[in-house]
């Protein structure tokens, strides 16, 4: 008899376990459909506060109407761009890619047909000029590492998706030219319900961020000129999809555990290449589908084959080794190590 220790869960704490699991998951997925029924913009701040200076009370008018005030700092994506010398006619001041400038007024022309509202952008106390909103919004980007992170994955998410999708079929073919088993998500799975769950919270997390391009643009938008890594004092739709992104990180870490505990590393990394390739399909569909309302449908479906997968999962391995920590269907002789388990 192997000295080893034994580590059981009773039944009862099994079932108690499985339904906070489901009620967790459940949670998750309506809190989604009950975006519609809080609070999904920011909280305007009084502005009719008298002690409130004018020059405060029309910056926080700009903030919250444009989502960008005075002083906002920009950053040139362009390869270049013309600002105008106004009242100056045919005099321009030329900014290129990389380029940083800071708001500093605005104005508003009723005649332009194009675009009403022009901006006055400072790079230097010799480079300013004027420039119409919308070419602004397309030209620059804001200078916080967290918005230009979401400028650089929403412009060049369609070629990592590509590039992470070939090296998964090339790994693919040459597993298949040696003739070993490729382990892939949900399908030939490796002993863990991580994967699959990390592959839902991304579904989750696209059909957040669509639901809110659809519904609450303006709120992304704020959001986008004015980000935090913090889920609170955000709106609530804001807050659901940050805690799901720190749950996604959280749900990798678990991954990478239990995939270089089970398989080698060759093999891990192949698995890698293949759950990245299913994160990113799944980020692709639910955009897709969530834009046409259906991706709702879609997200209750994928939950329910993530729960009858942990359902099975927590009833086939209701045991665990003493000594080696491996999962075993039953008491007695661990599969894996040999030692006895009573």
């Amino acid at each position: 008899m192997g000295n080893c220790w034994q580590v059981v869960r009773g039944r009862r704490h099994f079932l108690h376990s499985l339904c906070s699991l489901r009620a967790l998951l459940f949670f998750i997925l309506y809190s989604s459909f009950f975006i519609s029924l809080v609070s999904c913009h920011y909280p305007r701040p009084n502005l009719e506060d008298e002690e409130m200076s004018e020059k405060t009370r029309d910056s926080l008018t700009y903030l919250y109407e444009r989502h960008y005030t005075w002083n906002t700092n920009l950053e040139v994506h362009a390869d270049s761009i013309n600002l105008a010398c106004l009242p100056v006619k045919d005099c321009y001041n030329m900014l290129y890619q990389g380029d940083r400038v800071v708001v500093a007024e605005f104005a508003i022309h009723p005649a332009d047909s194009v675009d009403s509202v022009w901006v006055k952008l400072a790079h230097s106390q010799e480079i300013q000029g004027w420039l119409r909103e919308s070419e602004m919004m397309h030209a620059f980007v804001p200078t916080d590492s967290i918005s230009q992170s979401i400028y650089l994955f929403s412009d060049t998410h369609a070629s990592y998706f590509f590039i992470i999708f070939a090296l998964f079929v090339a790994a693919w073919l040459f597993r298949a030219f040696r003739r070993k088993q490729l382990r892939m998500v949900y399908f030939n799975d490796i002993d863990s319900v991580y994967p699959l769950l990390l592959c839902l919270l991304m579904a989750f997390s696209a059909t957040v961020y669509e639901s809110m391009q659809v519904f609450v643009p303006d709120t992304w938008q704020h959001f986008y000129f004015n980000p935090t890594l913090s889920p609170f004092k955000v709106p609530f739709v804001l807050s659901i999809f940050l805690m799901s992104i720190w749950l996604f990180i959280i749900v990798l870490l678990a991954v990478l555990d239990d995939l270089f505990r089970q398989l080698s590393p060759a093999a891990a990394v192949f698995y890698l290449l293949g759950l990245a390739s299913c994160c990113i399909f799944c980020y692709f569909f639910f955009i897709l589908t969530t834009y046409i309302y259906v991706g709702y449908l879609f997200l209750a479906a994928f939950l329910w084959v993530f729960v009858k997968r942990l359902r099975v999962s927590l009833t086939v391995s209701r045991y665990r080794c003493g000594k080696c920590g491996q999962k075993i269907k039953e008491k007695g002789i661990c599969p894996h190590c040999g030692a006895i388990n009573e």
